[in-house]
């Protein structure tokens, strides 16, 4: 995979789509704070449970993958779950 094919924010939202029961609710904004990528994601109030996971196993998951990207682009990236 090259670098120019690494895209953190479809990544997330391909995960999150796959998790969910409403896949077309599923929100994914990129935004740049203090050159920190950060991946903003919403989901319908009934998916919460399925993106955190039990004891939030889910979302950490998901936090290093995005980080595993973030070290490949040598840049720090971040995911916050929106409510």
């Amino acid at each position: 995979m090259s670098e120019q094919s690494v895209n953190p924010k479809a990544l997330i939202e391909h995960v999150a789509r796959v998790l969910v029961n409403a896949p077309d609710q599923v929100i994914v904004e990129e935004v740049d704070e203090d050159g920190e990528l950060v991946i903003e994601l919403e989901v319908a109030e009934d998916d919460m449970g399925r993106v955190i996971g039990k004891s939030g196993k889910i979302a950490r998951a998901m936090r290093n993958l995005l980080h595993i990207v973030g070290t490949k682009l040598n840049r720090r990236c971040e995911l916050e779950i929106l409510e």
